[in-house]
């Protein structure tokens, strides 16, 4: 007669057990919530009450499997990527941690139990949209950012962190324009001048003329449908990439006869700054102006796989000009030897959203940029939006004549008898490679 009442006693205690450790993930009530942090009231609604404990106490089992993985950390728009990410990022190790509905204040709260307890390789985030609907406070939303990051900084000071730029919605789902402007300056402000975070444009990536989402993009002017699951996952590509989770393996392309390849997609070998002249400031500076790097001397960066300063790197037969930490950074990095015959050069490039950067024949600039958003040439048929893209010049006589993927950009461009070739980095990341001349 005992054993039943010690089993019933045991399955009772066990019982007990699971409810605890299931309480611990659900949403706190309306009395904890004070002793939380962070700012603004949590939602209550069935479906976000319901998620935020189930989710969690899943992901509560999968600690040891998702260690190390990039950690994709958000709301809904988060969540619908699913645990397969749609096929995108190949090689990555990937773990979503995407609640629908969730605000700031809710990601900060579960921060440390769905985020950091996997060691992340990195933590690409996005969030604000739902503090907006609800009407959170700018400021506040800032603010329960601003402890979001420095909680993961403190857990992991090398972690990198890519923070995607809170997308457009409508005025008609209550995130009208102004406001989300107003909370993505707040998180360019973190951001800004911090080498840890790598700040991805996909407002513009997604903004239509008016600043409102892009229909082409959204099911509902809120959330992606399957074309923006696919332009968002071609936007981050290029960044996991430099930081190592995709395209591992080095550019196996080679060069045609005739051509003589000016980078060796190993190191900065012919590559190099110069001396460049100091620029006058301007009497009122805006808080995006640009940073002029002026150098003073010239250096070599032979046998070198990035610049002394970081800005340039060659990462598995790519030269990367990285998103500089600024925000705008106008540098330039140059060959070693100079061309002073007619030739045509040949190389790719990849654009990250709203990307700016630049191609020097001997001394002027041709503007190579993502060029839809960014522009000057907005209505290029073949340009593949962070995708590679096929850039040839033709100089002869004293003139250079540039296509894009086959397409004309200029055939009016008057350069000097000689110089080198050039590459400027200003805003976003932008990559080159199968970077090669021919002499005519």
């Amino acid at each position: 007669m005992k054993f039943p009442i010690i089993a019933a006693l045991a399955t009772l205690f066990s019982s007990s057990l699971l409810a605890e450790e299931s309480k611990s993930f659900e949403l706190p009530s309306v009395d904890e919530e004070k002793d939380y942090a962070g700012e603004g009231l949590l939602r209550r609604y069935t479906g976000y009450a319901t998620r935020w404990p189930e989710y969690r106490e899943r992901w509560s089992k999968e600690v040891e499997k998702d260690q190390g993985a990039v950690v994709f950390f958000g709301d809904s728009i988060t969540q619908g990527w699913g645990k397969d990410f749609k096929g995108n990022f190949e090689g990555a190790k990937l773990a979503n941690r995407g609640i629908g509905g969730d605000t700031t204040r809710g990601m900060l709260i579960r921060l440390e139990e769905d985020v950091l307890a996997l060691n992340p390789g990195a933590v690409v985030m996005l969030m604000g949209t739902n503090d907006i609907e609800v009407d959170v406070a700018p400021k506040a939303i800032g603010r329960n950012f601003e402890k979001i990051i420095a909680a993961m900084k403190s857990h992991n000071p090398e972690m990198p962190i890519v923070l995607c730029r809170m997308f457009p919605s409508s005025a008609e789902k209550n995130r009208p324009r102004e406001t989300i402007d107003e909370v993505n300056a707040l998180f360019d402000a973190v951001a800004k001048g911090d080498p840890q975070i790598t700040v991805l444009d996909t407002w513009t990536l997604f903004a239509n003329e008016e600043g409102d989402a892009d229909p082409t993009w959204f099911k509902d002017l809120l959330h992606l449908n399957p074309a923006g699951y696919a332009r968002w996952a071609a936007a981050i590509q290029p960044v996991l990439a430099t930081l190592g989770f995709v395209e591992t393996e080095a550019d196996a392309f080679e060069i045609e006869e005739g051509f003589v390849s000016l980078f060796n997609g190993k190191d900065l070998t012919g590559w190099g700054y110069r001396v460049t002249p100091p620029r006058k400031k301007p009497k009122n500076p805006r808080p995006d102006m640009p940073i002029f790097v002026e150098i003073k001397e010239d250096v070599s960066f032979d046998g070198k796989t990035e610049s002394d300063d970081g800005r340039y790197a060659a990462i598995n037969g790519r030269l990367v000009v990285m998103t500089p930490a600024e925000g705008r950074r106008i540098q330039q990095l140059w060959t070693t030897e100079e061309f002073g015959e007619d030739f045509v050069l040949k190389m790719e490039f990849r654009a990250t959203p709203n990307a700016d950067s630049g191609v020097f024949i001997r001394k002027p600039q041709l503007q190579c940029r993502d060029y839809p958003l960014a522009g000057p040439y907005f209505d290029l048929k073949n340009y593949k939006p962070q995708d590679w893209n096929e850039l040839i010049v033709t100089v002869r006589d004293g003139i250079a004549h540039a296509t894009c993927n086959g397409e004309l950009l200029t055939d009016e461009m008057e350069i000097p008898e000689t110089g080198p070739i050039g590459l400027e980095g200003d805003r976003g990341q932008m990559e080159y490679r199968r970077i090669r001349l021919k002499t005519l």
